[in-house]
């Protein structure tokens, strides 16, 4: 039966301290915080209260605010985690192509599948609008240098128009529309800019 006094539990043949145990509460804390943000974000984006999201977290405002002093930190820490997630999917991606997958294909997979989560996230328009400079500043010279592989590999491969740079697809990735227009907009704006991008617009697949 375990005891009602947390600090008796064994843990590895010893205590669990006082200490031990506060930093346990304290990194619980911060993960529900981040957990309750993330979900209230994505549904409403930047709008949502700092008493809110506490709520929604289960904990005091002064607990979330010892964790993240201003709500700029908060959406930060957000969007930065967000941008990893881009810049991991990107990885993955010219992996693929260093592997001798087709570079506009992997090109065309990863706008759409960042167009599909831009629709239902509204933070991930503003991970992609500022790439994560602001939490973490090396993000935003990974991001160019994975797009720059892209690039390299979709001019080898005579997929990609030959003017196009690394500088365009940051540009196509930062101005990516939302939940502002319906799905069917979406689609055909990814449609349309993968046309503009491509050596040969008539090869890019046009269905809705």
């Amino acid at each position: 039966m375990p005891s009602l006094l947390g600090s008796h539990r064994r843990t590895g043949g010893g205590p669990v301290t006082a200490p031990h145990r506060l930093r346990a509460d304290a990194a619980r804390n911060r993960a529900n915080i981040l957990r309750a943000a993330r979900t209230l974000f994505a549904a409403r984006g930047e709008v949502v209260g700092i008493d809110e999201i506490a709520r929604e977290a289960g904990v005091a405002v002064g607990t979330l605010y010892r964790h993240f002093p201003t709500k700029a930190d908060l959406v930060n820490a957000i969007v930065g985690d967000l941008a990893h997630r881009i810049f991991t999917a990107l990885d993955e991606a010219v992996a693929r192509i260093d592997a001798g997958g087709s570079a506009f294909a992997e090109l065309t997979v990863l706008t759409e599948r960042i167009s599909d989560a831009a629709g239902v996230d509204r933070t991930i328009k503003a991970a992609m609008h500022n790439l994560g400079v602001q939490a973490d500043p090396g993000l935003a010279d990974k991001g160019r240098n994975g797009l720059a592989r892209i690039v390299e590999a979709g001019h080898a491969e005579g997929s990609l128009h030959p003017d196009v740079t690394a500088a365009d697809l940051m540009l196509m990735m930062s101005t990516m529309p939302g939940d502002e227009l319906p799905e069917e907009a979406r689609r055909r704006w990814v449609q349309l800019i993968l046309r503009g991008l491509a050596a040969d617009p008539a090869r890019v697949d046009t269905g809705g």
